[in-house]
């Protein structure tokens, strides 16, 4: 199968590894390397194409700036390091994308965030708000208190979270080799790169190895891991190589890399895993005007929902019935069943007024909707 190009993709997750954005020698940024990736990342902004970033380096950074020795760190160093290195590379992070005049917000997360339903609703709110403010998230995982057990241990699988939770459609993992190889290029001079991985079989996964520098906790099998995640969710993946200036740019130009295929779509995925995985735990009875909005693509806003039931907390799916009681579609909801039922029927201004805040005009979003024929 012939291998996409960068510009069919709208929604861009890039994941930068510790190895590439850190001198080890030096315990500093690469700072010529990265601001030109900020050009290549800026050039897709303006293209008005999302971008978001999975940066690691807090833990690098804060080695660096506290002059600890090299070897590994137990726990609370690592959390301790991070903590001072999570402030370094915001402001990295926020200079080199403000010289293009591109806001940046950083998002810290923990496996949590991305497990737990509601968690995980509240961390796709924010990251779409920064994308609709037309500003880059900047997502790393919360070094400073994540602990062993709650811990991806690794930004492959993190930025494959992140980029089905945002509903990306192609996550770029910058490495510090070009692609998948199917033997270790290293040990093996006839090792062939493999261009296109249209599923990942069990001859794929046995090709892959693990991390080999000090700065990295991944490898070539836990990228593998973040494909799958990223697949089965409806996200493009590649592995390229950040080794060389402007990777995005040498990407959009036909260079070396890995593709892995999905052979659906982000939304398509999600819609899936709501109309058929989750169990509903609640159901909302809407008016005729609420049915036809919904057929025609809208979001369920609360003045057209006229009765609630069951138990239900936010982020949990829901059956949305019509006047006849027929099943119209189903949802993640956006409130606890208890707010529901105070503002069912009501206006905007008027949910402001009960909640005494400006809540979310919507009861389910449309992204968070499934309706059926």
């Amino acid at each position: 199968m012939a291998s996409p190009e960068l510009s069919q993709f709208r929604r861009i997750v890039v994941k930068v590894g510790s190895a590439l954005l850190v001198d080890s020698d030096k315990g500093e940024v690469r700072a010529s390397w990265l601001a030109a990736l900020a050009d290549d990342m800026a050039k897709l902004h303006r293209e008005g194409r999302d971008v978001l970033v999975v940066s690691s380096g807090s833990i690098a950074l804060g080695r660096s700036r506290l002059k600890l020795p090299r070897g590994p760190l137990k726990l609370e160093e690592s959390q301790a390091a991070a903590a001072v290195g999570q402030i370094a590379l915001a402001r990295i992070w926020s200079e080199v994308l403000g010289a293009h005049g591109i806001g940046a917000g950083q998002i810290l997360v923990t496996l949590q965030d991305t497990e737990e339903r509601r968690r995980y609703l509240n961390a796709r709110s924010t990251i779409g708000k920064l994308l609709e403010w037309r500003a880059i998230p900047v997502i790393n995982e919360n070094d400073t208190v994540a602990t062993n057990e709650i811990r991806y241990g690794d930004n492959d699988r993190l930025a494959a979270r992140v980029a089905t939770m945002a509903s990306a459609d192609l996550l770029v993992l910058l490495s510090d080799i070009d692609g998948l190889y199917d033997a270790p290029p290293k040990n093996n001079p006839n090792a062939k790169l493999i261009p296109v991985v249209d599923s990942i079989s069990s001859e794929i996964e046995a090709v892959a190895g693990d991390a080999e520098s000090e700065l990295s906790r991944g490898g070539m099998r836990t990228k593998v891991e973040a494909a799958k995640i990223a697949t089965t969710g409806g996200t493009h993946m590649l592995i390229a190589s950040g080794k060389i200036e402007r990777p995005l740019q040498a990407i959009a130009d036909g260079g070396r890399c890995t593709w892995f295929l999905t052979p659906a779509n982000p939304i398509t995925s999600r819609k899936r895993w709501i109309a058929g995985t989750l169990e509903p735990k609640g159901t909302l009875t809407i008016d005729a005007g609420a049915v036809t909005a919904l057929r025609a693509g809208a979001s369920l806003l609360p003045a057209g929902v006229i009765k609630v039931e069951g138990q239900f907390a936010r982020g949990d799916a829901v059956v949305v019935r019509g006047p006849d009681t027929s099943e119209v579609g189903r949802g993640l909801i956006a409130y606890d069943a208890e707010v529901a039922e105070r503002i069912k029927g009501r206006s905007s201004p008027d949910v402001m007024a009960i909640l005494g805040i400006s809540g979310r005009s919507e009861m389910i979003h449309r992204d968070d909707l499934v309706v059926g024929g």
